[in-house]
């Protein structure tokens, strides 16, 4: 199918007539050509049609908007015809052939009558002023041909025989006087992504004019501007001029006012502004892709002639609103150069031709050939960044639509219509009632056009998807066509017209309303009271509890309807009364397409999702055939509508019932043929995507249930009874009827295993869903009673000691008694008949029995026998379950039996915050585990430090680690040389290098407590912790001596051994402001040179693992200046001369500014070269020059203030005046 969509396009060439052009999204030009959607739809090759009037509902549903327009004043409206419409602000506009504006006011409906609509009156009638064209006879008149509002800046501009004028909105008062631009084929070109918002206040909005030699840009605010530039239409190789390339970007605006060539003085989009001629005509462009010869040709021909300019005073004065299409006057244009273009032929099925609507003003182009046809490209924007291109051969021949994104590549397969569309708009939008089939917002494509069927040619709409991806089967489409309609003279023989309104139009659905209302259901249609719960079809074994809890059911439901109230005599009728106005109000939609034809105007409406599936699902339900092939058949059709909405997630409430109804009705039609003996036994993907559906549909499982007669007597209803939608309500009572007279005696071990499986498998998913508010408590009354019975008939074949996988029997029945049952007293008896202790233990767990959970857990772990095996870890489940326990002493008992057998998961018992016991003090806890527990002292210790981030214990857990990880060095040769290697392995990386702790975090054993241990004791180190750095220090200095004393290793090994704890003794050595030891270890053992740099600026926060480190750490300029001095020393004493070379040279044009020249110039060796400090020598020489102009800069402005002061004193002194010292 794609080789044969790539043929297409090489055969279909682009061809442009009559196009227009918009500017679809900042900076970019759109052609297009008119707003009209068509649809026709088929399957396959063959060509099958799915007209809408058949029983499967299609996307798409006309409704009245306006009937009769009156398209003359008199009256008579043989001749006159609908050109455009358009909508906004409660204003309907539409323009006809007459040359008349129709004004049409919105009138909202009755709010007191539910089912009213709004209505549209007629307003008044303008005659638009135009001016006409010289040599065009007046029968050539097209009439209105566009309306273009502009809400932004409350203008109208109406298009009206190639004439555009301008008015105010919404009262359509001429503005701008009397100016008007003549010769225009097209006015748009409105920014798409600004349509229909509202600012806070107006602003000036860009459109464009398609004129006789150009496309002219205008801004409209309080006055029209025009913009002294054309643009070049960036739609690569479909709209690019072949032989006027630059080298600008592509898919970018171009102006081509300053080209290098001055002889261009039009847009590439000029070869809109004339209608296309038949292939042969040697007028005409030929079949390319592109409009570069078309454009070239039309730029040969009219190079040297003289522009008109765009706005223009009429005539004659522009003709009154009150004027009749009879009485309208007209100004003639002014004695034009070009020559008038020729009325183009006319011919049976015109309709599917260009209209004279369509026709752009006169031009300097050939007439066409005898038999030539005209089409009309279409291009619309489905999406804000692609464009669908429609081309063609001729009006009869089959359509091709292209997708192109901004730079005119495809990005879609191409669509195909039967015949080449008079219109077509695409429809991306999405409704209030969700109508789409797919997981994201669906998107259409309607064209109008005519078909040929048994009866004729029809006039009617192709409506088809464009965002799904069809591979290689045709995509489905849709034919909506005009009911014969005498009354207003409309049949599918008439010609249709579509456009996008500016504004959409909201809407009610009654058939929705009907088919979602609430209504009441009792599975018990002889006697629709409760009945008592029947024990015939119990087991003897469980026949006395069940008797039992018969018994209590009968009490509480005496003693619930004691305390309530009595619910009215007509509680019923009220709640379908309320249940209907719920559901009004979400069954509304809205939509902006108008659909036209006659006098007639409709909107074409997305059809409800609910609306189109209940189709399917009633023909689905037709008994025409009882075979099993047809079964098979019906069984499939059903899987297939719910596979359309699997998975999909409602973004409305309405939605959200829709697809539910969908589900439990479909899921209720399969149910009936999975029980049904007679039909072929379900697969296993079917079974299990019935269930799905059934859990999806949130249908009532009292309604399943009800099919069930082996378990239809386990069903408790309450008063208020079961609700379910009216539509499930028919589909399950009609089933129910159907069923054999007489009891039904049937046994829970009767039943097939595929039905048990499938009872245990949907009523396990049910119970997941106790305790939603929006389920009543009495349906888990039902459901836990019968799941107890499936699970206790399947779990007799599970063999010992296997423990509950996910999906299995024994795991479904651990669920049931976890989330708790309401027959609790039945469901211990049948535990204890059957020895299940740890499943016994789980139901006790429920029910808040802490003492005998723990105490049936504690004897199954010391060897007690439990007959199922399951308990698994037991110490896991006693810590997990132990937070949830009130009773502090029942906490401490087990906690320290448990902390003994698993100190790991005793702690955990103390250390838990979402313990519901009073919080122990972790001063007690630490003495109750030293006196009780001691091996789970330490991982106290580290849930206080790392897990609560208790710092007051920081200190006693490094004392904890010390001793692990000294004694394992004490003890172990082997860790000794593990420790040594290491650091060797570290030296060896070249840099840049991870850090040590890093390095041994990623070399770390995951099972090695010791080196855990060490990692542990590193982070705490180095982490921003008071402690005492010294006594640390001490103890692993005396431990390291102690070790290499107690070996026989020579004198170097023991110094080695003395150092085989480096990083601890770095990070302690910056804690005790050893700062000058700590730079040697990172240099000479570490070889870590970056966190040397790095410890020279920041200090000892430098090693922090876990954060910054104290602010105090933080060295001043001096105490930086010094370590930078001391680490220049530890550079040049490196071993290796590359390396040493390598790090100093660094070091020094990094951070030269540390250093005093001289210094530096004295401590590197002579031998070295220059260019080794080469970059510190320029950056300090640099730096002298800048200090010294900067004090002499400093002592100028000390001079000049100096200067200043004395003048103020002088200043001073002469306003003081002399003193005369009289003296004595």
């Amino acid at each position: 199918m794609a080789q044969r969509r790539r043929g297409m396009l090489e055969r279909w060439p682009v061809e442009l007539g009559s196009a227009s052009l918009d500017v679809g999204w900042p900076g970019l030009a759109v052609l297009r050509c008119g707003w009209s959607f068509a649809t026709w739809s088929y399957r396959g090759p063959t060509g099958y049609l799915q007209r809408q009037r058949d029983k499967v509902a299609g996307p798409y549903v006309l409704r009245s908007l306006l009937q009769d327009v009156p398209l003359s004043a008199d009256g008579t409206n043989d001749d006159i015809k609908i050109n455009c419409v358009e909508y906004y602000d409660e204003g309907f506009y539409v323009g006809t052939t007459a040359s008349e504006l129709l004004h049409f006011m919105r009138i909202p409906a009755d709010p007191s009558d539910p089912n009213g609509a709004p209505a549209f009156i007629f307003a008044s009638r303008l005659s638009p002023a135009f001016s006409e064209p010289s040599g065009v006879p007046n029968g050539s008149r097209p009439g209105v041909q566009q309306i273009l509002l502009l809400p932004r800046v409350g203008k109208a501009c109406i298009l009206c025989n190639w004439t555009v004028t301008f008015y105010s909105l919404p009262e359509l008062s001429p503005v701008f006087g009397t100016l008007q631009v003549k010769n225009c084929s097209w006015i748009g070109g409105v920014d798409l992504n600004d349509v229909g918002t509202d600012g806070d206040e107006p602003r000036e909005v860009t459109i464009l004019l398609s004129l006789n030699r150009r496309i002219q840009v205008v801004r409209i605010a309080n006055e029209p501007r025009v913009m002294k530039h054309q643009l070049q239409i960036p739609l690569m190789s479909i709209s690019s001029l072949d032989n006027f390339q630059t080298g600008g970007a592509s898919g970018e605006v171009q102006n081509l006012s300053a080209g290098p060539d001055p002889g261009l003085t039009r847009s590439s989009s000029s070869a809109m502004t004339r209608p296309l001629l038949a292939p042969g005509d040697p007028q005409g462009h030929g079949r390319s892709t592109s409009l570069g010869g078309f454009i070239s040709r039309r730029h040969d021909r009219q190079m040297g002639e003289p522009e008109d300019p765009v706005f223009q005073e009429p005539d004659s004065p522009a003709p009154s609103r009150s004027h009749g299409p009879g009485e309208r006057s007209s100004s003639q244009s002014r004695a034009n150069t070009d020559k008038p273009l020729p009325t183009p032929p006319r011919e049976p099925g015109a309709g599917l031709a260009v209209q004279t609507a369509g026709i752009p003003p006169p031009a300097r182009v050939a007439s066409p050939k005898p038999g030539s046809a005209f089409l009309r490209p279409h291009i619309v924007s489905p999406t804000p960044d692609e464009f669908l291109i429609v081309t063609g051969t001729g009006p009869l021949d089959p359509g091709i639509g292209m997708f192109v994104n901004l730079e005119g590549d495809p990005t879609r397969p191409t669509l195909e219509f039967e015949r080449y569309p008079r219109e077509i708009v695409a429809d991306g939008g999405s409704p209030d009632f969700a109508s789409s089939l797919g997981f994201e917002e669906e998107g259409y494509v309607l064209a109008s056009m005519a078909r040929e069927f048994e009866d004729g040619l029809h006039h009617g709409l192709e409506i088809q998807r464009f965002d799904v991806n069809v591979g290689e089967d045709e995509p489905e489409k849709f034919w909506l066509e005009l009911a014969t309609n005498d009354s207003n003279g409309t049949s599918p023989i008439t010609p249709i017209g579509i456009r996008s309104l500016l504004q959409s139009e909201e809407m009610q659905f009654r058939e929705v309303v009907e088919r979602l209302c609430q209504r009441r259901f009792s599975p018990f249609m002889k006697n629709p009271d409760t009945p008592p719960m029947s024990l015939k079809s119990m087991d003897s074994r469980t026949a006395s509890s069940m008797e039992r809890q018969s018994q209590e059911k009968e009490l509480f439901d005496r003693d619930l309807e004691s305390d309530e109230e009595p619910l009215p005599a007509d509680w019923e009728a009220t709640r379908n009364r309320e249940g209907e106005e719920f559901v009004r109000g979400l069954a509304k939609g809205s939509s902006r397409l108008a659909v036209w034809a006659g006098a007639n105007i409709w909107w074409a409406v997305r059809n409800p999702l609910l609306v189109r599936l209940e189709s399917s699902l009633e023909l689905a339900a037709v008994p025409d055939q009882q075979s099993a092939t047809h079964s098979l058949e019906v069984r499939e059709q059903l899987f297939a509508l719910l596979d359309t909405i699997r998975g999909r997630d409602a973004r409305t409430e309405l939605e959200f019932m829709t697809l539910g109804y969908v589900r439990q009705k479909a899921s209720i039609m399969l149910l009936a043929r999975f029980l049904d003996s007679s039909e072929p036994p379900f697969t296993e993907s079917e079974t299990t995507a019935m269930e799905q559906n059934l859990l999806d549909g949130d249908l009532d499982a009292r309604v399943v249930l009800a099919l069930i007669p082996a378990l239809r007597n386990e069903i408790v209803v309450d008063r208020i009874g079961i609700w379910i939608y009216g539509g499930v309500k028919a589909v399950v009572e009609s089933y129910i009827s159907t069923e054999e007279a007489g009891p039904n005696i049937q046994t829970v071990g009767s039943l097939t295993p595929s039905v048990l499986q499938f009872l245990k498998r949907f009523l396990t998913a049910w119970r997941k869903k106790k305790g939603f508010g929006s389920i009543p408590g009495e349906i888990f009354r039902t459901v836990d009673a019968s799941l107890l019975l499936v699970l206790l008939e399947l779990d007799q074949n599970t063999p010992k000691g296997q423990l509950g996988k996910t999906g299995s029997v024994r795991k479904e029945l651990y669920n049931l008694v976890d989330n708790g049952v309401d027959c609790f007293d039945r469901a211990v008896d049948l535990l204890e008949s059957y020895h299940r202790l740890y499943v016994l233990s789980r139901l006790y767990k429920h029910r808040k029995m802490e003492a005998d959970v723990l105490a049936t857990w504690r004897h199954i772990i010391e060897g007690e026998e439990d007959r199922g095996g399951e308990l698994g870890d037991g110490e896991q489940r006693m810590s997990s379950y132990l937070p949830n326990i009130s009773n502090q002493a029942l906490v401490k008992e087990y906690g320290i039996w448990l902390a003994n057998r698993n100190p790991k998961l005793g702690v955990q018992v103390f250390t838990d915050d979402r313990g519901k016991a009073p919080k122990f003090d972790p001063t007690q806890v630490v003495a109750i585990l030293r006196a009780e527990a001691p091996d789970a002292v330490k991982y106290y210790l580290e849930h206080l430090v790392f897990g609560k981030g208790n710092t007051a214990y920081v200190s006693e857990l490094i004392t904890y680690y010390l001793d692990i990880v000294i004694n394992d060095l004490q003890s172990s040769p082997a860790s000794r040389a593990t420790a040594a290697a290491s650091y060797d392995a570290y030296r060896a990386l070249r840099p840049p290098k991870p850090t040590y702790h890093q390095f041994l975090t990623d070399n770390a054993p995951p099972d090695d407590e010791v080196w855990q241990s060490r990692l542990r004791l590193l982070q705490l180190l180095g982490g921003p912790h008071d402690y005492d750095a010294t006594a640390i220090r001490a103890r692993i200095d005396s431990s390291l001596a102690t070790l290499s004393e107690h070996t026989q290793e020579t004198k170097i090994e023991q110094q080695q051994q003395q150092e085989l704890l480096v990083p601890e003794a770095i990070i302690l050595n910056g804690r005790t402001r050893r700062h000058e030891d700590a730079l040697r270890l990172l240099v000479h053992l570490l070889g870590d040179y970056d966190t040397a740099v790095s410890y020279c600026l920041r200090g000892g926060s430098s090693l922090s693992a876990s954060g910054p480190g104290r602010r105090d750490s933080i060295p001043t300029r001096e105490t930086q200046t010094r370590l930078f001095r001391v680490l220049l020393g530890e550079f040049l004493a490196i071993d290796d001369l590359s390396n040493r070379v390598e790090q100093t040279g660094a070091l020094l044009e990094r951070f030269g500014g540390w250093f005093d020249v001289l210094e530096v110039l004295s401590l590197i060796p002579d031998s070295w070269s220059v260019d080794v400090a080469a970059g510190f020598l320029i950056a300090a020489l640099r730096r002298i020059v800048r200090e010294r102009q900067e004090s002499r800069l400093a002592r100028s402005l000390s001079g000049a203030e100096n200067l200043r002061v004395n003048y103020d004193l002088i200043v001073k002194i002469d306003e003081k005046g002399p003193v005369l010292d009289a003296g004595s």
